[in-house]
């Protein structure tokens, strides 16, 4: 799964995905377990293998707000945290249990030391970064809450289900039960 994705870049070479590939560790974490937490720093990233992450920021209030998911085939990282060194101004937390294939950001440092294509590798990761934030917001302030949902279903019909109401609630930014509306609309 993880050479896959390395591959869909058209960057690297066969070896030089294998070689990569070699570095990362696997980590199985939980139900409720962290990846990070927010005031943590976040040293490393992780592709997933399986399982469903929130992302979420704690208000002043103590009341956290989901306001990202990240499937199978998706890379995790508390991005701001892992470019400048600072603590964490988000959690990722696992919402079912998940096998993660973990690699520290020194060795990304060194692996791109090593090899110009890793910078390029990592600029389109930023800006794929910077297109999901931008699309987000754009979400949040042009479409209706049934659209949010019904993409997010489209997405990922079978894992959208695994995730608790509360969360889709809060990453909708709707209340449990205005979801619950949205989804007697629609038919399963």
């Amino acid at each position: 799964m993880i050479t896959e994705y390395f591959s869909s870049f058209n960057i690297f070479t066969s070896e030089e995905i294998a070689t990569a590939v070699r570095l990362f560790e696997s980590k199985k974490l939980d139900k409720g377990d962290f990846f990070v937490r927010e005031h943590e720093k976040n040293s490393e990233v992780a592709f997933i293998e399986s399982g469903i992450f929130r992302s979420y920021y704690t208000s002043a209030d103590g009341n956290d707000t989901t306001y990202c998911f990240r499937f199978p085939k998706d890379m995790l990282a508390a991005y701001s945290s892992f470019i400048t060194g600072n603590p964490s101004t988000e959690s990722m937390q696992a919402i079912i249990p998940a096998t993660l294939l973990v690699i520290q950001k020194s060795t990304i440092d060194e692996l791109e030391a090593q090899n110009p294509k890793w910078t390029m590798f990592l600029k389109i990761i930023a800006e794929q970064q910077y297109l999901e934030l931008e699309n987000r917001v754009f979400q949040l302030q042009k479409e209706t809450a049934l659209y949010r949902y019904t993409s997010l279903l489209n997405n990922h019909p079978e894992l959208v289900r695994e995730i608790p109401l509360q969360y889709l609630a809060s990453y909708l930014g709707i209340t449990q039960r205005h979801l619950s509306r949205i989804r007697k609309q629609i038919s399963f």
